[in-house]
C-alpha cells in the first residue's frame, strides 16, 4: 500500500525517534545527539547514536529513520511499524483507497516535475539569457559556487519558454500548473515566474517543493513565491531547512530571519544554521521545526518598525509553547541593516559582534512590552502592569510563568515603583547639636504571653490574602491548606477558592472575585484585605504587590508556624508513607511521601518553606 509522503512525514514529527529508541535502548546525552550500546550488535562501549530524525551505529552500520528503527528491532513489516507507531502517536492510518494511491502518484509526480524545473533554471543561469540576473546575484556578493549550491537560476523571459524547455521530458503544461508553475491567465495557462532570479524551496530531506522568484529591476511584487500544492505548504516550510539540519548537527547556531537573501549571504559567511519562513510570519508549525534542530534558536529581526510588530508576533507565539526545553533568543539589528546589508557592509566580524547582542527571551520580553516611552498616569501604568501578566500567563508551564512574571515584575518595580523592596534608611544622630533635654523613659510593662490561636488566625488570612492576589497558585498550595483547622467565615473562603480553581478556566483576581462576589463573599473578603494591608494587629503587613515567588515563600513561611502544623504534618506524613508502603511503584504515591517528609522536616526546625517545597 502506498502511503502518502505528507502522512509519513506527520508520523515521524509525532513519533520522535529518541523517545522511541528509548523505550528499549538506554540513552545518554552526547553533546547535541544520545547515544547508547547498539541493540543490533553486542557491545560493552555505546557507538549507536541518535539524531533528531535519524540512528546510526559506528560499530555494525546500522541506520535508519524512526520507522527502520521499529522493523530492525521487532522484525516487523513496514506495514505493521507503521501501525504501531500511528497507535502510539494517535493517528490514523490512511485507508488502502484508490484515491489515496492516486494522491500518492500525484505528489510524486508533483516533485519529479519540480526537479526538472530546478535543472532548467539553474542551467538558464549561466547562460547568455541569464547574464543580468547572474551579474546581480554577484553584485550582492555571492560567489558561483554559492549559486550553485543554492540551486539558484532564472526563469526565462518569455512565456511557456519552461513548458517548451520540458517538453523532450513529457512534461506537459497541465503538471507545470498542478505543481505551481504555471497559473491560469485570462486567455489561458501562463507561467508563475518570467524575469526572475529563481530560488529553490526544499523540505527537511532536500526534495524541491516550490520556488521564490524576485523581479529584476524595481517591478512588483519584488518576490512571489510558489502557491500551495499538494507538496506545498508555507506554514510548514522554511527556505534553506535541508542544509540547516546538516549544519546544527555539527553544532550550527540556528539563526532564524527574514529573506532568502539573509539565508543566503549568512550561509556563505559561515553561519550555516539559517532559515527563513516563506513571505508569512513565523508559525506555530515553524517554531516546531526550528526546535527539533536547537533548543535555543535565534529569531533575528529588523529594526524597523515592521521588525518590531514581527518580534513582538513571534515572541506571543512563541510564549504559548514555551517549556524548560524549548525557548528563543531575540536579535534586534539596528541601523536600518537587515543580516545581508549588515555582512556586506561589515563583513563576518560585523554579524559576529551583532550575534553577541541576542538577548535571551525572558530579558527581551520587557522591552518589547513597555516600549521606550515613560507612562506617568496610574492608569498606563497599571495597563502595562496588566500586559505583562497577561504575556507570563500565556506560558502553559505554571513554574516557568512565575519565573518569567518574576523577571518582568522586577523591571515594573525598577521603572515604576524604585521605593519597594527597599529597607528603610538609617539615619545616625547628629551628636554636634547636643543632647538637649531627653523624653521621659517609661518602663516597658511585661511582654504579655502569646495568643496562639490569635496568631494563628492572622497566618490563616495572610494565606487567604495571598490567593486573593495570586489564583494561580492555589492548585500548588491547595491540598497543603486544606489540613489546617479554621474558624467557620475563614472556611468558607477556602471552600469557595477550591471550587473557583477547580473550574475555573483563567486563574485570575477579576474572575476570582466576581466568583466570590456571586457567592455573597465580597465583603468577608474586602474587610480580612483592608486589616491585612494596614495591619494584623502583631506588626505584620500584608504587601499585596509582592512578587509569585516571594508570595509562595512567605506563605509556607505562615504554613510552618501555625502552632498545630506538627501534628498536621506528622499525621499527613504518617498516612503518606503507609499509601506508599502499600504502590510502592506509584510515583504519585513516592512524591506525595517525598513532599510531606520535607515539609515535616521543615516545619520541626522552624524553616520557612520555599517555592520549591
Amino acid at each position: 500500500m502506498a502511503l502518502p509522503a505528507n502522512f509519513l512525514d506527520e508520523l515521524r514529527v509525532r513519533s520522535p525517534i529518541a523517545t522511541v529508541i528509548g523505550r528499549t535502548v538506554k540513552l545518554a546525552r552526547s553533546g547535541r545527539e544520545r547515544k547508547g550500546c547498539c541493540p543490533f550488535h553486542g557491545e560493552k562501549t555505546p557507538s549507536f547514536y541518535v539524531y533528531d530524525d535519524h540512528f546510526h551505529c559506528f560499530g555494525c552500520g546500522e541506520h535508519g529513520d524512526v520507522i527502520s528503527f521499529v522493523m530492525k528491532s521487532t522484525g516487523a513489516s513496514f506495514m505493521e511499524a507503521v501501525e504501531d507507531l500511528a497507535t502510539q502517536a494517535g493517528i490514523e492510518v490512511p485507508k488502502p483507497t484508490p484515491q489515496a494511491a492516486e494522491a500518492a502518484a500525484r505528489q510524486a509526480g508533483i516533485a519529479e516535475v519540480l526537479e526538472a524545473a530546478a535543472a532548467v533554471y539553474a542551467k538558464w543561469l549561466f547562460e547568455p539569457q541569464g547574464k543580468p540576473a547572474l551579474e546581480y546575484l554577484r553584485g550582492r556578493g555571492l560567489t558561483d559556487e554559492t549559486i550553485r549550491r543554492f540551486g539558484l537560476g532564472w526563469s526565462g523571459e518569455g512565456r511557456g519558454q519552461l513548458a517548451g524547455a520540458l517538453r523532450s521530458k513529457d512534461i506537459k503544461p497541465e503538471q507545470l500548473l498542478e505543481a505551481g508553475l504555471m497559473k491560469q491567465g485570462d486567455h489561458g495557462v501562463v507561467d508563475m515566474f518570467f524575469s526572475r532570479v529563481m530560488f529553490p524551496i526544499r523540505d527537511r530531506r532536500g526534495a524541491a517543493i516550490s520556488f521564490g522568484g524576485r523581479i529584476m529591476g524595481d517591478g512588483q511584487p519584488k518576490y512571489v513565491n510558489g502557491p500551495e500544492t499538494a507538496v506545498f505548504s508555507k506554514r510548514r516550510s522554511l527556505y534553506n531547512l535541508d542544509q540547516a539540519r546538516n549544519a546544527a548537527r555539527k553544532a550550527a547556531k540556528i539563526i532564524v530571519v527574514e529573506g532568502y537573501m539573509d539565508v543566503i549571504a549568512l550561509s556563505q559567511a559561515g553561519f550555516a544554521g539559517a532559515v527563513a519562513p516563506l513571505g508569512t510570519a513565523l508559525t506555530e508549525e515553524h517554531l516546531e521545526e526550528i526546535w527539533r534542530l536547537t533548543p535555543e534558536p535565534v529569531i533575528c529581526f529588523d529594526g524597523d518598525a515592521a521588525g518590531q510588530r514581527a518580534a513582538l508576533k513571534t515572541t506571543e507565539l512563541a510564549l504559548s509553547q514555551l517549556a524548560a526545553d524549548k525557548t528563543l533568543k531575540i536579535l534586534t539589528l539596528t541601523g536600518g541593516d537587515d543580516p545581508d546589508s549588515l555582512i556586506r557592509k561589515g563583513g563576518i566580524k560585523a554579524f559576529e559582534t551583532a550575534l553577541k547582542r541576542a538577548e535571551p527571551l525572558s530579558g527581551a520580553l520587557y522591552p518589547m512590552l513597555a516600549g521606550t516611552r515613560r507612562f506617568t498616569t496610574p492608569e498606563e501604568i497599571e495597563a502595562l502592569r496588566l500586559r505583562l501578566r497577561e504575556f507570563a500567563d500565556k506560558i502553559p508551564s505554571k513554574g516557568l510563568a512565575t519565573e518569567y512574571w518574576t523577571a518582568l515584575w522586577d523591571r515594573f518595580k525598577a521603572d515604576y515603583h524604585p521605593s519597594w523592596g527597599k529597607k528603610p534608611e538609617f539615619k545616625r544622630p547628629d551628636f554636634k547639636k547636643g543632647f538637649g533635654p531627653q523624653p521621659r523613659q517609661w518602663p516597658i510593662p511585661p511582654r504579655m504571653a502569646p495568643d496562639a490561636a490569635k496568631a494563628d488566625l492572622s497566618r490563616a488570612r495572610h494565606m487567604l490574602a495571598t490567593f486573593f492576589w495570586h489564583p494561580q497558585l492555589i492548585h500548588d498550595l491547595d491540598e497543603a491548606f486544606s489540613h489546617i483547622s479554621l474558624p467557620e467565615q475563614e472556611s468558607r473562603l477556602r471552600e469557595a477558592l477550591h471550587d473557583f480553581a477547580s473550574g475555573a478556566k483563567i486563574l485570575d483576581r477579576e474572575n476570582l472575585l466576581a466568583h466570590l462576589q456571586a457567592l455573597g463573599l465580597g465583603g468577608e473578603v474586602q474587610a480580612l484585605e483592608a486589616a491585612l494591608t494596614s495591619s494584623d494587629g502583631e506588626g505584620r503587613i500584608f504587601d499585596p504587590l509582592e512578587s509569585p515567588v516571594d508570595a509562595i515563600r512567605n506563605w509556607w513561611n505562615w504554613y510552618n508556624h501555625m502552632s498545630d502544623i506538627i501534628r498536621i504534618l506528622r499525621a499527613q506524613h504518617d498516612e503518606a508513607l503507609r499509601d506508599y508502603a502499600a504502590r510502592m511503584d506509584d510515583e504519585e504515591a513516592q512524591e506525595r511521601l517525598k513532599r510531606y517528609t520535607n515539609l515535616l522536616r521543615e516545619a520541626e526546625a522552624g524553616e520557612a518553606g520555599g517555592a520549591d517545597a
